[in-house]
């Protein structure tokens, strides 16, 4: 059997007219009951008054009658469609962007679309959860990251130790990956002064976060502010407000305080943990992982941004009480120093012997590893080994960036996600198998 393709820009314009049909049938029963009206009043002036030969012709009476009611109904119909679409885009003009070539149809589209999309919660830090999140913002509107608030290094860790504020490096990246205008936004929150008396090193984007947490007087405000100045898609919240310091120790039994100086010291490591321990969750974390239909931990470092938020004991019981669909996306390459030739099972019992519970019910890993001659020697493919994954459906697929082999495709991610919620919603579990290198293994 041929299926017929049909034009998705005439399925949105259907779409489209659904939804506003209801609202114009009633304008134009309005119109029509109120030239129904002047009916009535221009009856009775007709029959008192003696108008002038002209009028016979403007008013076309040498026409039939039924010819008449035609062409003024058509006439009419016409400018009332006319003001309305004008109407529309002139209420409409304050959201669509200074050259944006998005047609209107488009927009509204998408607007009602996304917002009837399912609740999504990311969880992690670093780019990989920026990623993940421009994937996302695609396919859902309600959308809310959850960021670590343990890095310690750069901008963030001076802005810190400084002015005593969570870290605003990682919500940055999200802010910037959620922004509507992302192209201009992100250009201009990772800008980074080079120089400058006490500016070197800082991003634009953590100081407007700071200024604007001195104006609004509250981190967490601030951050809720500088989202809606930004027009950004759904909300961007710390996982805990405490200040915290993550912490390792090494095969060697050395500890390691400071998120950035785990990293700079690159050491296999045995375990990671935050001080204080008893850190409290962000309570409005906890709400959004409660309320939403699916939760996806990672990509991201391992140690340094997966691991911290799930070390938050209020984050870590939410995610367990959760009804959603649960989802851990392992890297695509392994970091040196850290996790030197993990495969998918060793990323996933890193995660079970710290968190000590079942948290997921997806694992989704990356099986296309074809190199296109782009070879880097830092990095590593991170290998499919479910033999250590237990109890949980590991989810083998083609996530991988053509442009840079070693971090996920924005696209490909979200489109499988999202392939996964909606499989698990309509109660059909995936079946996994790892075969083939260049297909998602999901059917």
């Amino acid at each position: 059997m041929r299926l017929l393709k049909v034009d998705p820009s005439l399925l949105k314009w259907l779409y489209f007219g659904m939804h506003i049909k209801r609202w114009l049938l009633l304008l134009l029963v309005g119109v029509a009951i109120m030239g129904l009206g002047f009916g009535y009043f221009l009856r009775e002036v007709y029959f008192s008054y003696t108008f002038p030969d002209w009028v016979y012709y403007v008013t076309l009476q040498f026409l039939p009658r039924y010819v008449r009611g035609v062409l003024f109904v058509g006439g009419s119909t016409a400018l009332i469609m006319f003001s309305v679409w004008k109407l529309n885009r002139s209420l409409l003009s304050a959201f669509i962007r200074p050259g944006n070539e998005e047609s209107l149809v488009n927009i509204i589209y998408n607007h009602r679309y996304l917002r009837r999309g399912p609740k999504v919660v990311a969880i992690g830090g670093g780019t990989g959860l920026s990623t993940l999140l421009r994937g996302l913002k695609e396919h859902t509107g309600n959308l809310t990251a959850i960021v670590t608030v343990a890095d310690d290094g750069g901008s963030s860790g001076r802005l810190r130790r400084e002015m005593g504020l969570p870290p605003p490096g990682d919500l940055r990246n999200c802010i910037a990956a959620l922004a509507d205008a992302e192209p201009l936004m992100t250009k201009l929150f990772q800008y980074r002064f080079d120089e400058g008396s006490g500016l070197a090193g800082h991003s634009f984007g953590n100081l407007f976060i700071a200024a604007m947490t001195e104006v609004t007087g509250n981190f967490e405000e601030a951050v809720r502010e500088t989202s809606r100045v930004l027009a950004v898609r759904g909300q961007i919240l710390p996982s805990t407000l405490t200040n915290v310091t993550l912490s390792a120790v090494t095969d060697e039994d050395d500890e390691i305080h400071g998120e950035s100086n785990i990293t700079e010291r690159g050491s296999r490591i045995k375990k990671v943990f935050i001080n204080p321990e008893n850190a409290q969750a962000n309570p409005e974390a906890i709400r959004a992982i409660l309320a939403a239909d699916m939760v996806v931990i990672g990509p991201g470092s391992l140690y340094t941004s997966v691991l911290p938020n799930l070390l938050v004991d209020g984050i870590r019981r939410a995610i367990q009480m959760s009804k959603a669909v649960r989802v851990y996306v392992c890297n695509v390459a392994t970091e040196r120093g850290e996790t030197d030739s993990f495969s998918v099972s060793d990323h996933y019992q890193v995660l079970e012997q710290h968190v000590k519970e079942k948290l997921f019910n997806y694992v989704v890993a990356n099986n296309n590893f074809a190199t296109n001659g782009a070879v880097d020697g830092r990095f590593e493919p991170v290998k499919v080994d479910t033999s250590g994954v237990a109890d949980v459906s590991v989810v083998a697929a083609d996530v991988i960036s053509e442009e840079n082999r070693y971090h996920h495709d924005t696209s490909k991610l979200a489109a499988l996600l999202m392939g996964l919620y909606y499989q698990r919603r309509e109660g059909n579990s995936p079946v996994v198998t790892l075969s083939e290198p260049q297909e998602a293994t999901v059917r």
